[in-house]
């Protein structure tokens, strides 16, 4: 067998699935089309971003969310569909890597009452300002280093955002979430397969620090020895 044909065979064997567990989460300038403010983002702009903090979550829409309030219309339909997925029995747990304000896990305890939850997040304000309901099963934490003994969760999830470290720290969290993992993980990362959608990711985004074609993103997977699922977020306009 050729060394290329080894190659794809080793790298099917170690990736998890390519499964989109937010196509339930509605259509908003997050997860669908780059808005106005593409054309006027500035390196100013992103430095406040990446501060994460009110500026990010409730600030001028500039920054980031333009107010980050929870509604159960954005996670209901999302926390069913993954519980569904990887079949998680009612008295699980689960780790949500970037949890913000803990709205995704505030509707998995509405759903499974008997479900073990914790979240981290990098962000003071995010945590500082969480649900009441889950409050206390946050912490400020980094990816790159989960302050979690071997094999705890069930399942853990990144969304949009482990791509928010460099290089070298997107593959330490990568590498954490597995660690920490016991069965399942599922990543969410900003990625393009085309010139024109990388443009359009490079005029849009605030927050990311390293983003890659999908194909760079499953090497790196294969490098790192991640082997859970993963989607991407592409950027796309009218």
């Amino acid at each position: 067998m050729q060394s290329s044909q080894v190659h794809r065979k080793e790298q099917t064997r170690v990736l998890g699935r390519e499964v989109n567990l937010l196509d339930r989460y509605p259509k908003s300038s997050r997860t669908g089309k780059v808005g106005e403010r593409a054309v006027h983002i500035s390196d100013e702009q992103r430095e406040i971003s990446r501060q994460f903090g009110r500026e990010y979550f409730d600030g001028d829409r500039m920054y980031g969310y333009g107010g980050y309030n929870y509604h159960p219309r954005f996670w209901q339909g999302v926390v069913r569909r993954i519980r569904d997925y990887y079949d998680l029995s009612e008295d699980a747990s689960l780790l949500d890597v970037g949890c913000a304000k803990g709205f995704m896990l505030h509707d998995f305890k509405e759903l499974m009452p008997n479900l073990t939850v914790a979240g981290i997040d990098i962000s003071e304000y995010a945590i500082e300002n969480g649900l009441e309901t889950v409050k206390p099963f946050l912490r400020v934490g980094n990816a790159k280093e989960l302050p979690y003994e071997d094999n705890s969760f069930d399942l853990v999830t990144a969304i949009n955002t482990i791509h928010n470290l460099p290089l070298e720290e997107c593959k330490q969290a990568l590498g954490e979430i597995k660690r920490v993992s016991r069965k399942h993980s599922f990543v969410q990362l900003d990625a393009y397969r085309t010139q024109a959608e990388k443009e359009r990711l490079e005029r849009w985004v605030l927050t990311c620090k390293t983003y890659m074609h999908v194909d760079e993103w499953k090497e790196l997977f294969a490098e790192v020895g991640y082997t859970g699922d993963y989607y991407w977020f592409i950027a796309e306009i009218d």
